[in-house]
C-alpha cells in the first residue's frame, strides 16, 4: 500500500481579538527588575488569552515554505551525505526545492547566495502513522540521543569555497552552542525545552546578537525527558505546554526555534509576521481517524462512564463539547514531579527575565504552575507513550496501573495495536544499566531512572474490568 500524507482537517478561520502590533513595546532593558511573581501560575483553571487572528492557508504555506530557521547545511553539501528522498515523505504544497526534500526540511538562499537545508518544525511535529505521515502529531520514534555535532563535521568535509564554508560555520557555531544540552537519554523524548534555554543563554535578549559564550547560565546538559503533545490540541487549549509556562501571544512563543538562527530583531520581526497564520493553521488541525472498527454499542457504553469519571477535567465531546482547561496539582495527579518542580522551583527564572526583556516582552509570559494540564482527549488513541513523559506505552496501561511495564521497549518502529492502543512493546526484565550496547540502552524506557516514573494517573484503577474496556473503545471515536 502507498503511503500517503494527512494534513489534518478543515481549515477553518478564527474570530479571535488580535493583540497590538508593537513588537518591541513591551521591552525591558537588560538591567530592568523582573517581579518573579509574573513567573508562576496557580493550579487550576488557565484563563485565556487574546490571540493575533490568521489565515490557516497561508499558515500551512509559511510552515512548509518560510526559512524561519535560517541557518543550515549547505544544500550541496548535505546532498552529497543525504539518501534518496522517500516520495512518501514530500508534502503537498511545497515551493521550488522543498517541493523535492523530505517533510522535515526546508532550502533558501541565503544573503550570500548560497541554498542552504534546515530542519523545520515537523521534525518533531509531524510523524507516521501506519501509511501516512500526519502533521502535527508528535514523532513518538525522534531520535535525539546522538551528538549533533557529528552532524555537523560529516558535511563540513562537502563544504567547498567561502561563501559555503561562511554558511556552515555560521550552522556549526549555533550547534556547537547547543549540542552538549539536546542530547536525551531514550528514543522519543524531545529536547525542545532544554534547547529554548540553550539558545536564550547565547543571546542578548535586547539585540539577539549571539555570544559564543554563554551570557547567563545554560540549562542543565540532560534534557528532563518529554514527549511531543499532538498540535491539534492547540485549539483548545488556552496555554501553551506541560505546565503551562506558554501564556500570552501562544504564536510568538512557536518562533523561538527561530532563535536558533536569527541574528537581529529585525529578522524576528519578519517571521513573527506570519507566526499568527501559522497559529490559526495549527488551531484547524483534526486527528487522524481510528484505523480499525469502533465497536458503537460498547463505545456508547464508555461515554457515560467517562463523562461520569472523566470529562471533569478533560471535557467532553460531540455536537457542543467542552474543554476545562484545569492544570492538575502535583499531589493530585501523581505523575512524575520533576519536570514540574523544575520549571517553578526559581532555577530557570533567568531564562523566564530573559524572555521579559526581549522583543517578545509584554505579549508573551512564561509563568508555569506546579502541577500538569490534563489534556483535551481528541486523538488520544494516536500519541502514544502516554502522560508527560511518554512512560506508559498504552492506554490499556494508562487505565489499568497492574499493566505498566517498569521497563520496556518498542517491539518495532510505528507497530500499533489496536487492542492495547498504543505502540507495541517488549516487557523487559532489566533497565538501561544492564544493556552494554548503546544503541539498545537509548531504545529502553527505564522507569526508574529520574524524571521517567510511570506512577500517578491512577483514576482508571478505580473503574471495572469492563468499565475499563467500555472506555477504551469510546477513546478510539475521539
Amino acid at each position: 500500500m502507498n503511503r500517503r500524507i494527512v494534513i489534518g482537517g478543515a481549515v477553518v478561520a478564527l474570530g479571535i481579538a488580535g493583540l497590538a502590533a508593537a513588537w518591541l513595546g513591551g521591552v525591558l532593558s537588560p538591567s530592568a527588575t523582573v517581579d518573579p511573581a509574573r513567573h508562576r501560575s496557580p493550579t487550576g483553571e488557565v484563563p485565556p488569552s487574546p490571540q493575533r487572528p490568521g489565515d490557516p492557508a497561508a499558515g500551512y504555506r509559511a510552515l512548509v515554505n518560510e526559512p524561519y530557521v535560517s541557518c543550515g547545511m549547505p544544500y550541496e553539501a548535505w546532498r552529497r551525505l543525504a539518501p534518496e528522498t522517500d516520495p512518501a515523505d514530500l508534502l503537498p504544497g511545497r515551493e521550488g526545492r522543498n517541493a523535492e526534500l523530505p517533510y522535515f526540511l526546508t532550502a533558501h538562499v541565503n544573503a550570500d547566495g548560497v541554498e542552504v537545508v534546515s530542519n523545520n518544525c515537523l521534525v518533531c511535529h509531524a510523524a507516521r502513522l501506519g501509511d501516512e505521515v500526519v502533521v502535527g502529531l508528535g514523532d513518538a520514534f525522534a531520535d535525539f540521543t546522538g551528538d549533533a555535532r557529528g552532524l555537523v563535521t560529516r558535511v563540513g568535509q562537502y563544504v567547498r569555497g567561502p561563501a559555503q564554508t561562511a554558511a556552515w560555520q555560521h550552522w556549526a557555531d549555533r550547534i556547537e552552542g547547543i549540542a552538549p544540552h539536546i542530547r536525551t537519554g531514550t528514543i522519543g523524548m524531545n529536547p525542545a525545552t532544554n534547547l529554548s534555554w540553550a539558545l536564550m543563554a547565547h543571546r542578548d535578549p535586547a539585540t539577539m546578537a549571539w555570544s559564543a559564550t554563554p551570557l547567563i547560565e545554560p540549562p542543565p546538559e540532560r534534557p528532563v525527558p518529554l514527549r511531543t503533545p499532538p498540535w491539534w490540541w492547540m485549539g483548545k487549549k488556552n496555554a501553551m505546554f506541560y505546565t503551562t509556562i506558554g501564556r500570552g501571544d501562544h504564536s510568538r512563543y512557536m518562533v523561538f526555534a527561530s532563535l536558533l538562527c536569527a541574528d537581529t530583531v529585525d529578522e524576528l520581526r519578519g517571521i513573527d509576521a506570519y507566526g499568527p497564520d501559522i497559529r490559526a493553521f495549527l488551531e484547524s488541525l483534526a486527528p487522524p481517524a481510528f484505523p480499525g472498527p469502533i465497536d458503537a454499542e460498547r463505545a456508547a457504553e464508555g461515554r457515560a462512564v467517562f463523562e461520569a469519571r472523566c470529562a471533569s477535567c478533560h471535557g467532553t465531546h460531540g455536537e457542543s463539547p467542552t474543554y476545562p482547561n484545569l492544570v492538575i496539582p502535583l499531589d493530585e495527579i501523581g505523575t512524575d514531579p520533576l519536570y514540574a518542580e523544575w520549571m517553578t522551583d526559581g532555577s530557570l527564572d533567568r531564562f523566564y527575565d530573559w524572555i521579559e526583556r526581549s522583543p517578545h516582552g509584554g505579549t508573551v509570559r512564561a509563568a508555569p504552575a506546579e502541577g500538569y494540564i490534563a489534556p483535551p482527549l481528541d486523538g488520544i488513541w494516536a500519541v502514544a507513550p502516554y502522560l508527560h513523559n511518554g512512560s506508559v506505552p498504552s492506554l490499556a496501561a494508562l487505565l489499568d496501573s497492574r499493566l505498566r511495564p517498569r521497563y520496556w521497549r518498542h517491539v518495532a518502529p510505528r507497530d500499533y495495536d489496536t487492542e492495547a492502543m498504543g505502540w507495541r512493546h517488549e516487557v523487559l526484565e532489566a533497565g538501561k544499566d544492564a544493556a552494554t550496547d548503546p544503541a539498545e540502552r537509548a531504545r529502553i524506557y527505564d522507569t526508574t531512572l529520574p524524571g521517567y516514573d510511570n506512577g500517578g494517573h491512577l483514576f482508571g484503577d478505580a473503574l471495572s474490568d469492563r468499565q475499563r474496556r467500555a472506555v477504551l473503545e469510546y477513546l478510539k471515536s475521539l
